[in-house]
C-alpha cells in the first residue's frame, strides 16, 4: 500500500514562527507563559509544555507579575498589552504579521471613522484572532459569520467589511453580495478581502491530494476551525476521509481494499504528528 504524507500539509508561516520564539526562550532559565494554546492542537501543546511552557489565561495574566509571556500567532487586543505593562511583564510577541497588519487596518479605519462608519468582521465569534480585532475597535466592531448574522447590521449607516485570515473566500464573497444587495441609497459600503492565501490556497490543492488516494486521514487537533473546513473540504470530494487527532485513532478498518493512503492536515498541524499517523498506518498495514 502505498503511503502518502500531503507535503503543503501542516504549519503555517505563523505558526511556525511563534514555535520557533517559544522553543528559543524555553533555552533559558526564566520561566516562559504563553497566552492560551499557541495553536489548536493539543498534542503539539502538550509537547511544549513537557519543555516547560506554561500556558494561562487572560485572568491568569492579571496576578503575574515580572514575567515573561509569550503572545501567540492569533493576536491580542490592546487590552493585553495594556495589563502587560501595568504588572511589568515582558511581552513576547509572536503576532503573524498578516494578523498585525490586518489590526492595524481596522484601527486606522475606526480612528478615521468611529461614529460614522460600522465595522463589521467576517469571523468566527470568540475566536482568538477575532478577539484581537474587535478590541481595535474598543469593542464596537460587528462579528458576522452567517448571512443571517447581517440582521445585526444598519443597512442606512456606511459599512466597512474585513474577514478574519483564516476564513473561506466562498463565504466571504457569500456576504459581501448579500451586504450589497441591501445597502440603502447614497451610503458606502467598501469590502477587504484579508483573508491569508496561504490557508485559503491549501483547498484547491488538498481537494486534489484528497481525489488521489483510495482512503485520507485528515490530521487536526479538535480546537481547530481551520481544521473542520479542510477536513469538510476533504471529504467532499472523498468520503473515505477520516478526522483524527493523532495516531491512536486510526481504525485498521477504514484501509480494507484500498492501494493508497494520503495523510494531510491543518494549518496548525505539525509535521511530526503527521508522521506518527503514517507510521500507524505502516504498523497496522504490516501486521
Amino acid at each position: 500500500m502505498k503511503i502518502e504524507i500531503d507535503s503543503r500539509s501542516g504549519f503555517c508561516h505563523g505558526v511556525v514562527s511563534a514555535i520557533a520564539k517559544a522553543e528559543e526562550e524555553l533555552g533559558g532559565e526564566e520561566p516562559l507563559y504563553c497566552l492560551g494554546d499557541i495553536v489548536h492542537n493539543s498534542d503539539e501543546v502538550e509537547r511544549l509544555e513537557r519543555a516547560g511552557l506554561k500556558t494561562i489565561t487572560h485572568d491568569d495574566l492579571g496576578r503575574l507579575e515580572g514575567v515573561k509571556v509569550l503572545l501567540r500567532a492569533h493576536g491580542e487586543p490592546p487590552t493585553t498589552y495594556a495589563v502587560a505593562a501595568e504588572r511589568r511583564i515582558e511581552i513576547i510577541d509572536a503576532t503573524c504579521p498578516v494578523v498585525l497588519r490586518l489590526q492595524q487596518r481596522i484601527k486606522a479605519t475606526f480612528d478615521t471613522e468611529p461614529e460614522s462608519t460600522q465595522i463589521v468582521i467576517y469571523g468566527k465569534p470568540g475566536h482568538a484572532e477575532v478577539n484581537g480585532l474587535v478590541g481595535q475597535t474598543g469593542g464596537k466592531a460587528i462579528v458576522v459569520q452567517h448571512v443571517a448574522d447581517l440582521d445585526r447590521l444598519d443597512f442606512t449607516r456606511n459599512i466597512e467589511l474585513y474577514s478574519q485570515t483564516t476564513k473561506s473566500l466562498e463565504g466571504f464573497s457569500e456576504i459581501i453580495r448579500e451586504i450589497r444587495s441591501r445597502m440603502a441609497p447614497g451610503t458606502r459600503f467598501n469590502s477587504y478581502d484579508t483573508i491569508c492565501r496561504q490557508v485559503a490556497n491549501r483547498v484547491g490543492h488538498l481537494k486534489e491530494f484528497a481525489a488521489a488516494h483510495d482512503v485520507v486521514l485528515f490530521v487536526s487537533g479538535a480546537k481547530s476551525s481551520n481544521g473542520r473546513v479542510l477536513y469538510d473540504h476533504c471529504h467532499s470530494v472523498n468520503p473515505r476521509t477520516h478526522l483524527v487527532s493523532n495516531g491512536s485513532e486510526v481504525n485498521s478498518s477504514w484501509f480494507e481494499g484500498a492501494e493508497s493512503v494520503g495523510v494531510c492536515g491543518a494549518t496548525s498541524t505539525p509535521r511530526w504528528l503527521m508522521e506518527q499517523v503514517r507510521d500507524k498506518v505502516e504498523a497496522m498495514v504490516n501486521e
